[in-house]
Formats: C-alpha cells, structure tokens, sequence
C-alpha cells in the first residue's frame, strides 16, 4: 500500500474518531447548559475560520501590500483599479455583462415560460431549452469558440457561423466574432445566455404554473386583451421569481470567468474583473493588485446577494 493511499486512509478514520472523542469529552466537561451549544459548535467554527474567515482576512491584508507581499503600500492597489486605463476598460467590460447579461436571460427566460405554458408539448420543449444548462462552461465555450472560428475572405470557412452565413447571404464578408472589439463580448454574453436561459426558464415556468388560473380566466372573460393580462394580472405575480433570476444572473455577470478564459483568455479587449485578478496573481505575479481585485469583486457581489437573499425571503412569505 502507498504511503498516500495510508494517509487517506487514516485520515478517514482517524478525524471521524477525533470528532466523536471531542464531542464525548466536551458533554463530559460542559457543566452548564448554555457553554454545551458552543462547544458543540466549536469544530465547525473552527473549520469555517480556517476555510471562509483567515484566507479572508489574508486576502484583505496582500490588497495593501506591493507585488511580492512584502511592502506595504497601503490603498494604491485600489486607486489603480480605478484609475489605470486598462484596469477601468475591464470594468467597462463587466459593465456590459451585467446590463446585456440579466437583461437577455431574464426577457428570454419569461418569454419562454410563459409561450411554453401553452403548448402541448411542453416537457419536450423545456427539455430542449434546459438542455445547454446541463453543459459546462467550458465544454460550451469550447464548443462555441469552434462555431465562431474565422478564417481570412477567400478561404474556405469552417466555422458553422461564418460558413452558414456565407451560404445565406451573397457577398458575406466573415466576421472575427472573437477577434473584432465591435462585437467580441457581445459574443461572449450570447453564449452566456444561451447557457443561462434554462435556468430561468425553469424558475420562470414555475412561478407562471403558481399563478392562479382563476385570476387570469376572470381577467378574460371581463373582456382584458393578452396583453393587459400579462401586465397587469402575472406579472404582479412573477415578481418574487423575477427578482431572483434578475439578482441570480447578475451575479453570474459579475464574476464571469470560464467563457472569456476558455474563448478568448482576455485578450481582444475582453476581459472582465476575474480573468484579471487571473492574469495578475499567475502571469505577472502581483500579489497584491489581485488581491484588491478580489475583495473589490467580494464587494460588487455582496449587495446583489443580499438582495437575492431578501428576494426569496419575500417569495417564501408570499407563498
């Protein structure tokens, strides 16, 4: 037996065995009432700080500190997030994703449920929507860098988007879908929403099955168009569902990582605030200004999860 297939296997046994020995001493020695909680508590605080609370703490402490952690140099790594050209061109960036990102899955996302909720085949059709939310990110950004590859005019094209266009549309010139900074992210984000509308659409389809059908019949037969029904009857209903797609995407737009690494590596004038705090740490070694990137990451998501968190809070009381 190897030495690492023994450490795993004492590892295995020997910290459930530590456990149950701690948790035998500490109601031996907890004499009142109130201190036993605690000391019940204790491993898993203890797993949390050294998991959640010191790489924290450690994070926000290399942000003041210069390229090699070694000098201190307090909050310049946060004025050049925010005044360096290159560093507030990627929050452009991310920007873009979290306005075009939200905006397109959401929209897609209810269209969806609500036009499924009427057909017959509604299974094999929410089958087929939900289909991309079971690949990876990678596996479809892999899959989405070989549709948009691009080849020079005048050579054949073996890209299936530059190659369908080209045999639509006489005279199509092909596009650099990846390469030209006119549309490149907005490449991006398509493939995010194709990715991302399933998802919606699930949550979507089951706040539209919620509303009740007595509310929107009645709505009819006074004589309300589709539309007026929409707006004025499911939609107030959608709303909880609505804002926790809205804040759910917009976190996913904030830390996007996986397709701009796998289809472009950031470059092209694509990268978004995670590919560079990426690049900072592993190609060019600073420490430090990966490090504020984190925490001024941290601290772009933290309002939008508590907003989901009010969000489902709301939802869970309305229902």
């Amino acid at each position: 037996m190897s030495q690492q297939v023994l450490d795993l296997v004492l590892g295995a046994t020997l910290v459930p065995l530590g456990v149950v020995a701690y948790l035998i001493a500490a109601e031996r020695v907890a004499p009142r009432e109130r201190l036993r909680p605690w000391l019940w508590l204790a491993p898993g605080l203890a797993l949390i700080g050294g998991i959640l609370v010191y790489p924290l703490l450690k994070t926000v402490y290399l942000s003041f500190m210069g390229p090699d952690s070694g000098r201190f140099i307090g909050v310049d790594n946060y004025k050049a997030i925010f005044t360096d050209a290159t560093l507030l061109s990627v929050l452009k960036v991310n920007l873009l994703w979290i306005v075009v990102f939200p905006l397109g899955a959401v929209l897609l996302g209810l269209l969806t449920a609500i036009l499924l909720d009427r057909v017959r085949y509604e299974r094999v059709a929410k089958a087929i929507i939900t289909m991309p939310t079971a690949i990876s990110f990678v596996a479809g950004s892999v899959m989405w860098r070989l549709i948009y590859t691009y080849n020079p005019p005048g050579t054949p094209q073996i890209g299936t988007l530059n190659a369908f266009l080209d045999s639509v549309i006489p005279g199509f010139v092909p596009k650099a879908w990846l390469i030209d900074s006119r549309f490149n992210n907005y490449a991006l984000i398509f493939v995010a929403v194709w990715m991302g509308t399933g998802l919606a659409t699930l949550i979507l389809s089951a706040a539209v099955k919620g509303i009740p059908r007595e509310l929107v019949e009645a709505a009819r037969i006074d004589g309300a168009k589709e539309w007026d029904v929409f707006r004025h009857v499911m939609l107030p209903e959608l709303v909880p569902a609505l804002a926790v797609v809205t804040t759910t995407s917009v976190i996913a737009a904030i830390k996007v990582f996986d397709i701009v690494y796998v289809m472009t590596g950031g470059n092209y004038n694509t990268d978004v605030i995670a590919t560079r705090m990426y690049s900072e740490q592993f190609a060019y070694q600073n420490t430090g200004l990966a490090c504020a990137i984190a925490i001024v990451l941290l601290l772009a998501v933290t309002p939008v999860l508590l907003a989901n968190r009010g969000a489902m809070r709301r939802e869970e009381a309305w229902t």
